[in-house]
């Protein structure tokens, strides 16, 4: 008898769980919804407004005063991106697999407390410290060089960040398995603990090759505005980018002005997403023999 009563309870307890589980799992959709519907938003006002009009030429066409085409802005965006990839991602994985792997204790504590303070601090400041220290201070002018290290030390924590904490989520097992078959330190880290942690690691790039990518503030500060094409000189080089055209041209009284403004806003979205299939790919095919991936 005492069984048959416990059976009515069990039941209760699954119908529980089961109601419980529903509901986490409609708050989790209803969140995801609502970042993803903005998005979504946006990207969809941005290609009715943009395809019917848009014209391959706008690619091909360097501007000329309200007019034109946005040749310069993307050459230049194009080669910030580049420039910050190696720049930032050089040195934010570096700093990330220091503080995992070799930074302990209070000086630890203290490298990420500094690299938070520096993610929080506003864009626009960054800009003008960079303006001081580089346009002025070391007499670079607005230049190519002056927006790269401006923007490279704004999202190098965002890097760093996500290195160290991918790295610190690889198994145990897979470190602690290469070091009973004899391998090297060095080689367990960028064999194993790397491979693992790429995923983590190519999406801290993305994020902040986006971030750097999508200011405009910054690069006001630092690099300028010109509508020749970009040359590789690091200083006395002002230098075009899309997200000028985006700032600039809304505002302009201008039909074709106002059209370029939102041909270089889905530019800028496009290379978003190209980044991002990029890294899916890379990551996809590093990760194609792992364990992970079976």
């Amino acid at each position: 008898m005492s069984n048959l009563n416990q059976i009515p309870m069990r039941s209760h307890r699954t119908n529980s769980r089961r109601s419980y589980n529903f509901v986490v799992l409609a708050l989790g959709f209803s969140a995801l919804a609502l970042i993803i519907a903005p998005s979504i938003w946006i990207v969809a006002q941005l290609c009715v407004r943009v395809l019917p009009k848009f014209s391959l030429s706008v690619l091909t066409t360097p501007g000329v005063g309200l007019g034109g085409g946005l040749e310069n802005e993307i050459a230049g965006t194009l080669l910030i991106t580049l420039g910050i990839a190696l720049l930032a991602g050089t040195v934010g994985v570096l700093s990330g697999i220091y503080l995992s792997q070799f930074s302990h204790g209070k000086a630890g504590g203290t490298l990420r407390g500094a690299s938070e303070v520096l993610a929080g601090i506003p864009s626009i400041v960054i800009g003008y410290v960079g303006y001081t220290a580089l346009v002025v201070g070391f007499h670079w002018g607005f230049s190519l060089g002056a927006g790269l290290i401006t923007l490279s030390v704004m999202v190098v924590p965002y890097i760093a960040k996500t290195t160290e904490v991918s790295l610190r989520q690889v198994p145990t097992g897979y470190i602690e398995g290469a070091e009973a078959l004899g391998i090297r330190p060095g080689r367990i880290l960028t064999r194993i603990s790397l491979k693992a942690a790429l995923p983590g690691i190519a999406t801290g790039l993305i994020v902040a090759l986006a971030i750097s990518i999508g200011e405009t503030a910054p690069l006001l500060y630092t690099a300028g505005y010109s509508q020749n094409l970009p040359h590789l000189a690091l200083t006395h080089s002002p230098i075009g980018y899309l997200t000028y055209a985006v700032w600039t041209f809304y505002n302009q009284p201008s039909n074709s002005a106002v059209q370029l403004s939102f041909d270089a806003a889905f530019l800028l979205v496009v290379l978003v997403l190209a980044l991002i299939a990029i890294s899916r790919v890379l990551v996809a095919r590093s990760q194609r023999h792992s364990e992970t991936t079976r």
